[in-house]
């Protein structure tokens, strides 16, 4: 298959007669015994008819005649994802996380706007990503586009869904909110990102989500791991995207997949992965390891908002800042000490004078970090910066059946050398819960393709360190640092560890900043 000039393709085929009937636009050049060579008009309708006649590899006219919108040059595997998606008004992208997906689905989402196939978008994914990811990604790719993020009261997500904006972006539990909304928004096109969230067919998620999907709908369901928990997983997600491909109820696809050992416990089949495969399509994948094109170090940002408790103390700590500011001389030591309360709260427990700690809840923040755990085939570092959260984190992983090892102050020189060791050369365990200031220079720990930041660190180095225990010699993936951050001085402690600020010397212009 040649393109030529960007205008046609030429091929050879034994279906020449049927494409000169079906394709007012080509031309037969030379016939070859049962073949012939081919010139035809590369265009979205002159492709479709190749494809449906099973003429293998037809390139998409994205892929030519699109000018790739935004501020960077889209990857290889962008390009690739893009097209496969324009193709296919269903389909899957199992792309893992790190690899560009929504940017992809920006670019292929444009293209179908231009040419007319599609009118408004509705992006459907976790809260923590629909403004550091997908708003953002929107307007680095397609800002010529209108988005907007439905949140908030009822009345607002519904005046938002009817406003004139070609992107929405809503939760999951969002959907059902506005639900009568979103099915007379005239809606042609549904991305679902961190597609796992809707998986179950028995939540009010799954049935508010597939409410809205009209049998011309288009919908793009993106997850890094799909089925990876169990290979009935699948069927809430096939029966979104590809429904024909799953019998009509979940017994039936669970018999399939899965063998009853008792009554409350069943094991996947031997062929139950080829089945998963065959009911998820159509699919396209991408592992950070084959996208040879990616930078050597990918940052993304995952949004949890403080709960309605923590936020009630963040602003009893402010308000005293806010006083504290009014009657005497800021120092560094003062400064310091406060802007600590304020990321010990953000971190989910504090300190008390007499050292007591309170606990907030931080299951929205744990989600958040499995949800990223799941989300790579590879091991995680997790740098949390308080011993006490340290410990929580270790309850919720083991109730999770995740293998950890911890590395901090309190753990023997001997025993953090067995956990760094199993790391690297065994299986388990899976994922490190590490204080930055106990594994930041000398310890090599390539077995991991993700840094998470439960919350950030004041100190550039630690933060630059703890990164590269990771991203160093003998490292053969591309590398992804997650930030998770729920509070406004996070955000900004994130932003001068990126400009590489060494936090604290500049307490004070922070603690004013937060003041203000």
């Amino acid at each position: 298959m040649e393109i030529i000039d960007n205008k046609a393709l030429q091929f050879v085929t034994k279906k020449y007669q049927q494409i000169k009937a079906l394709i007012p636009c080509s031309e037969v050049i030379e016939v070859r015994g049962d073949k012939a060579k081919m010139l035809v008009r590369w265009g979205d309708d002159e492709a479709k008819v190749l494809r449906n006649l099973g003429i293998k590899d037809v390139p998409h006219p994205i892929l030519g005649k699109y000018k790739w919108a935004g501020v960077y040059e889209p990857f290889a595997h962008q390009k690739a994802t893009a097209a496969f998606l324009a193709t296919h008004p269903r389909a899957f992208c199992f792309n893992e996380a790190g690899t560009g997906k929504t940017s992809a689905c920006a670019w292929a989402a444009d293209y179908l706007m231009r040419k007319g196939h599609v009118k408004r978008v509705l992006v459907v994914c976790p809260v923590s990503i629909m403004d550091t990811a997908w708003r953002a990604d929107l307007f680095r790719t397609v800002m010529h586009r209108t988005v907007a993020i439905a949140m908030g009261s009822r009345e607002k997500r519904e005046a938002i869904v009817a406003g004139d904006y070609e992107f929405v972006i809503i939760n999951f539990d969002g959907v059902k909110v506005v639900r009568a909304a979103l099915a007379a928004g005239g809606f042609d096109l549904i991305i679902i990102d961190e597609g796992n969230a809707v998986k179950s067919v028995s939540t009010d998620r799954w049935k508010a989500l597939a409410s809205l999907v009209e049998s011309d709908t288009r919908i793009w369901l993106l997850t890094g791991t799909p089925a990876s928990q169990s290979p009935v997983d699948a069927y809430g997600l096939a029966r979104l995207v590809n429904p024909s491909a799953v019998p009509r109820f979940f017994g039936a696809f669970r018999d399939q997949v899965m063998v009853k050992l008792t009554q409350y416990k069943y094991v996947p089949r031997v062929d139950s992965k080829d089945i998963v495969f065959k009911v998820l399509q159509p699919a396209i994948r991408f592992t950070k390891e084959e996208c040879l094109d990616l930078p050597d170090m990918l940052y993304t940002t995952r949004e949890v908002p403080l709960t309605k408790q923590q936020k009630h103390y963040y602003e009893l700590v402010r308000k005293h800042m806010v006083a504290t500011a009014a009657g005497e001389e800021i120092t560094a030591i003062n400064a310091a000490t406060l802007l600590n309360k304020l990321l010990q709260i953000s971190a989910s427990c504090v300190y008390s004078a007499d050292k007591e700690v309170v606990e907030f809840d931080m299951t929205s923040r744990f989600n958040e970090l499995m949800d990223v755990i799941n989300g790579t085939e590879h091991k995680v570092i997790v740098f949390v910066p308080y011993r006490h959260v340290i410990n929580r984190l270790e309850d919720s992983l083991t109730k999770e059946g995740v293998t950890y090892g911890s590395l901090h102050g309190g753990v023997p020189a001997g025993q953090r050398a067995d956990v760094v060791k199993a790391f690297q050369t065994e299986d388990n365990p899976r994922v490190i819960l590490a204080h930055p200031a106990a594994v930041a220079h000398g310890l090599t720990l390539t077995r991991a393709d993700t840094v998470v930041w439960w919350g950030p660190t004041p100190s550039a180095e630690l933060y630059l360190q703890g990164n590269s225990r990771a991203h160093r010699a003998g490292q053969t993936n591309k590398v992804t640092i997650v930030r998770i951050q729920g509070s406004p001085v996070e955000k900004r402690m994130y932003d001068m560890l990126d400009n590489k600020v060494d936090i604290h010397q500049h307490l004070v212009d922070l603690y004013r900043q937060e003041v203000e």
